[in-house]
């Protein structure tokens, strides 16, 4: 406890000793800094030494004769010692009590972080002027007298060796593989594949190929997953066109709040429209909704299968970021296919094939799939040879409306000529007033009345085919009332039956790999 008590005492000094100290060793070089053309470090002037100004003698008193001079009691030493030089800073830093050891070492933490802080090395015998050689944390890495290199470590430059070779490997073998991907078809069935890009070297070709093939590696996760989606036609057993449908915002619509989470509406007359339209179309589903969401919707929306072919996101091509819809890996002849979308990117590549509607949103009210109806029949019912140009006659029109209006033009037509044929009072053929109309039919009609008859009778070809559509649209309708739950017993029946056969195929796989599978005698 004695030298808590005398060790402030002692600091004034401590401090004069330490800055003469240092006022002594600044006149000299470091050893690192010998042999170097540098101007000395100076101290700043407030921690400068200043030398104790010489006391002027006083002046000696005028002795009277009857003064006597006091005796001296003390002998004064030759040389007075000077007084330690104390700066105006020195007197100002407050003396802080030293810590009580007794209650445990006390945290540096703060110390350390204010060090951090500071821009310049902590030695006040540094050249406080360069402060370009020093980083934040005093390390001196920043530059300096030492480069950067000598605190580089053996192991250190081995991996930067190392490195540098794997760069060079890696940039040998770019080039090497873009000169294998640049080579030349190999076989005939490459050549045929890739007719825009023949065979030669010049750079454009090189390129080319190299594109070529790289898609090619890359087709696995852009194409459809089949080259043909649809299987091969049967002409005894299917429609000669084929109605390609979307579902999303066009059969149904889907929608999420927070009451009720996610919900889905059927499009008013949809049932109607495919029961209708299946006897003049093969009916496609293509969606770019994934099979597992997709399918389940699917069955709600048509249960008894009208829809032949369902194909979901797994059969569409994915370009620039968009799900696209290719018809060319139908397998089927574009000439009589027709897609009907919301979207006109999914219908990009074949946009002469594609009747863009706009999208449903919920409406209870909406007629637009049934107004649709009797231009579609017209298409199929007609045998029309190419239904692009039809569609081509039809763009950026309302097809319904568009259609109304042609077919009362034809209408007047047929029965202008229908009176001057009455009155020249020959039979008319069905042959001459498809002619007449510029229509041409291959398909015959099977009913009670034939057609020299109805035409007889004022009615257009076009209407006779309309009442077969009605009637059959009523038979179909009349068997599913009738059939419908024994339908659904039935493919549930199938689909129960496939399930138990896979389960049971999966069992025997699974036991004959660790050899528990039952001896056959």
């Amino acid at each position: 406890m004695l030298s808590r008590a005398v060790l402030p005492l002692a600091r004034r000094n401590v401090l004069a000793s330490t800055v003469r100290v240092s006022a002594l060793s600044a006149q000299r070089p470091r050893w690192y800094a010998k042999g170097k053309d540098s101007a000395p470090y100076k101290l700043p002037e407030s921690l400068q030494a200043k030398e104790p100004e010489p006391k002027k003698p006083k002046a000696a008193k005028k002795q009277t004769p009857t003064e006597q001079p006091e005796p001296e009691t003390q002998a004064k030493p030759e040389t007075e010692a000077p007084e330690s030089p104390i700066t105006p800073e020195a007197e100002q830093i407050p003396q802080k009590p030293l810590p009580d050891l007794t209650q445990g070492i006390p945290s540096t933490l703060a110390a350390e972080l204010e060090a951090r802080q500071r821009k310049g090395p902590l030695n006040i015998t540094e050249d406080h002027t360069r402060t370009e050689d020093y980083t934040e944390d005093g390390s001196g890495r920043g530059g300096g007298d030492i480069p950067k290199s000598g605190y580089e470590t053996s192991l250190d430059r081995r991996k930067a060796r190392m490195a540098n070779i794997m760069y060079a490997v890696m940039l040998a073998a770019g080039i090497a593989g873009m000169g294998y991907l640049g080579r030349n078809w190999e076989t005939e069935e490459e050549e045929r594949a890739h007719t825009e890009t023949p065979s030669g070297w010049s750079p454009g070709l090189w390129w080319g190929r190299i594109k070529a093939r790289t898609g090619d590696l890359t087709s696995y996760y852009k194409d459809p997953a089949f080259p043909k989606l649809l299987p091969d036609e049967d002409p005894n057993l299917r429609q000669p066109y084929t109605l390609v449908l979307s579902l999303e915002d066009l059969l149904v619509h889907s929608e999420w709040n927070r009451e009720h989470g996610w919900r889905v509406a059927k499009r008013p007359g949809v049932d109607y429209f495919l029961r209708y339209l299946n006897q003049y179309y093969e009916l496609v589903l293509f969606t770019t909704v994934p099979s597992m969401m997709a399918d389940q919707v699917l069955r709600k929306l048509d249960p008894y299968r009208i829809i032949r072919w369902p194909l979901f996101r797994e059969a569409t091509r994915y370009k620039d970021g968009e799900y696209i819809k290719d018809l060319s890996y139908l397998n089927r002849d574009l000439s009589k296919v027709i897609l009907i979308d919301t979207k006109e990117e999914h219908a990009r590549l074949q946009p002469e094939n594609s009747i863009i509607l706009d999208k449903w949103t919920g409406d209870a009210k909406d007629k637009t799939l049934v107004a649709l109806i009797p231009f579609l029949e017209y298409l199929a019912g007609m045998g029309v040879e190419d239904v692009r140009t039809v569609l081509k006659s039809f763009e950026g029109t309302n097809i319904p409306v568009e259609f109304s209006k042609r077919e009362k033009a034809m209408r007047e037509r047929f029965e202008k000529q229908l009176a001057e044929e009455q009155k020249k009072k020959p039979s008319i053929g069905m042959g001459s007033l498809a002619s007449a109309l510029g229509l041409k039919s291959t398909r015959t009609l099977d009913g009670e009345q034939s057609p020299a008859e109805g035409l007889a009778q004022g009615k257009m070809l076009w209407d006779q085919i309309r009442e077969r559509g009605q009637k059959n649209y009523e038979m179909i309708d009349r068997e599913i009332r009738e059939n419908g739950e024994k339908w659904l017993a039935e493919m549930a029946a199938e689909e129960e039956k496939a399930r138990q056969e896979q389960m049971n195929s999966m069992k025997g796989s699974f036991t004959g790999m660790f050899g528990m599978g039952s001896n056959k005698e």
